[in-house]
C-alpha cells in the first residue's frame, strides 16, 4: 500500500469471550454417589439457561512430552459428558417456585457421572499417576481426545460448552439460534470484512493500515494481558508506525493516531416483544433492521457526534440500514471495549453492534440479515472510513 508514518489506522475491535462455566483448579468433587466437576462462573451469565443442557468441554491442556518439555494442546469434547440438573418442581417450596434463585456455588456444579462407574473404570496403577486435582474420568476423556497418556496431562484450562450446533430459525429462517452471539458474531464479521478488503486489491492503493483486533476478558473488565485494557493495541500502532519512521520522527505516531478511527463492535440489545418497556421509546433496535449505533453520555459507550456521523454516512452511501440505541435513564447500561481503548490508546471510537435477544444466555438469537449488512458496513469502513472522517473540517 501507500502507507507512510503519520497516516491513519482503521481498526475493528471485538472481544472473543462470553459468560461461561470454567473448571476450577481443584475440580474433583463427589456427592451422594455422583461424580462432579467444580466450576467457577465467568462473567455475568444468565445461569439458569445452563440447567438441563447437554454440555461438552473445551479449552487447552498442558501435556508433558518428556525430558522436562511440555506442550499446549487445544481440546474440544463434543459429547454430552456433563449436565447441570435442575431441581424437580415437586421438591420446591412455594417461594422457590415463584422465583428461581440459584446459588452459584451450590446449584451450578455439573454432574460428570456416577462414582460406581468411575470405580469400574479405574486402573489403580495408572490412576495413581494422574493429577489428583481433577476427576480421573475427565482426564481420561481429555487424553483420548488429544492422543496422550492421561498421566501426562499436568494442567488444564477448560470451559463448559453447549454441544448443540447453531441453526437458522424462525418460520422464514430469519434468525440465528446459537451460543456466543455476544461476541463471536463480530469476530466473524470483522475477520471476514478485512479478508474481503485484502482480496479486493484495495490494499495496493490504501494509504492507511487496516487492523482487526480481538480481545479476551471483556466480560470481566478487560484488565489482563490479552484484554483491551492491556498495552497491546497502543504498542501495535506504535511499532507499525515505527517501521516507517526514523526514531527522531516519533511524533508521527501521534499525528497518525489523530487521523485514526476504531469501530468497537459488540452485540446490542434488540427490543424484546415480551419486555418492550425495557427500551426507551425512540431507541428500540429490531432484529433484521441493521447495525446499531450505541450512545451513552456517561461514557459506557465511546460514540460521539463525529464518530457516529462516520457510521451513518457510510450506511447512507452504501444503502445500508442502521439503528440507534440509548439506554433508558432508569436502567443500568453495559459497556464495551470501546471506552477502554479510547482511553488507553487515545483513538477516536464509535460503538456499534448487531441487535440480539437473550444476551448472556447459553443460546442467543440474532438476525441473518444483520450479520451480512454488518459485514458490508465494516467492509465500507476499511474502504472509505477515513475518507469520511477527513472530510469533516474543524472551524
Amino acid at each position: 500500500g501507500n502507507f507512510v508514518a503519520g497516516n491513519g489506522f482503521k481498526v475493528v475491535g471485538a472481544h472473543t469471550d462470553s459468560p461461561v462455566l470454567k473448571v476450577k483448579p481443584n475440580s474433583y468433587k463427589r456427592a451422594h454417589e455422583y461424580l462432579q466437576v467444580g466450576v467457577e462462573c465467568y462473567g455475568g451469565g444468565l445461569w439458569h439457561t445452563w440447567l438441563d443442557r447437554d454440555l461438552g468441554i473445551a479449552g487447552r491442556v498442558i501435556v508433558y512430552t518428556g525430558k522436562e518439555k511440555f506442550s499446549q494442546r487445544l481440546v474440544h469434547i463434543k459429547q454430552p459428558i456433563l449436565r447441570v440438573p435442575s431441581l424437580a418442581i415437586h421438591l420446591q417450596s412455594g417461594n422457590e417456585r415463584s422465583a428461581l434463585k440459584l446459588n452459584k456455588e451450590d446449584h451450578l456444579t455439573p454432574v460428570l457421572g456416577q462414582i460406581a462407574g468411575e470405580l469400574n473404570a479405574k486402573n489403580s496403577v495408572e490412576d495413581d499417576d494422574l493429577d489428583d486435582r481433577h476427576p480421573p474420568a475427565l482426564l481420561r476423556v481429555l487424553a483420548q481426545e488429544i492422543g496422550c497418556n492421561p498421566a501426562d496431562i499436568v494442567d488444564v484450562e477448560l470451559s463448559l460448552c453447549d454441544i448443540q450446533n447453531g441453526t437458522l430459525g424462525g418460520v422464514n429462517k430469519e434468525f440465528v439460534f446459537t451460543p456466543r452471539v455476544d461476541n463471536q458474531s463480530h469476530c466473524f464479521t470483522g475477520i471476514s470484512s478485512i479478508i474481503d478488503h485484502a482480496c479486493s486489491g484495495a490494499l495496493a492503493e490504501d494509504d492507511a493500515v487496516s487492523i482487526v483486533a480481538l480481545f479476551d476478558h471483556e466480560e470481566v473488565g478487560s484488565n489482563s494481558n490479552e484484554g483491551a485494557g492491556s498495552p497491546i493495541m497502543r504498542d501495535a500502532i506504535i511499532r507499525i508506525s515505527g517501521c516507517f519512521a526514523m526514531a527522531e520522527d516519533s511524533e508521527l505516531f501521534k499525528i497518525g493516531l489523530a487521523k485514526s478511527l476504531l469501530f468497537s463492535c459488540d452485540a446490542a440489545h434488540a427490543i424484546h416483544p415480551n419486555y418492550a418497556s425495557k427500551h426507551e421509546r425512540n431507541h428500540q433496535p429490531k432484529i433484521g433492521k441493521g447495525t446499531v449505533i450505541k450512545t451513552n453520555q456517561n461514557q459506557r459507550y465511546a460514540t460521539n457526534c463525529v464518530t457516529g456521523f462516520v457510521v451513518r454516512e457510510l450506511c447512507k452511501r452504501n444503502k445500508l440500514p442502521f439503528q440507534e440505541f440509548v439506554v433508558r435513564n432508569d436502567c443500568p447500561c453495559g459497556s464495551t471495549i470501546g471506552p477502554i481503548l479510547a482511553h488507553y490508546v487515545g483513538i477516536r471510537t464509535v460503538d456499534i453492534g448487531i441487535p440480539q435477544l437473550s444476551m448472556h444466555s447459553i443460546r442467543e438469537t440474532c438476525g441473518v440479515k444483520d450479520l451480512f449488512t454488518n459485514f458490508q458496513l465494516l467492509n465500507s469502513f476499511f474502504r472509505d472510513g477515513l475518507k469520511v472522517l477527513s472530510s469533516i473540517s474543524e472551524d
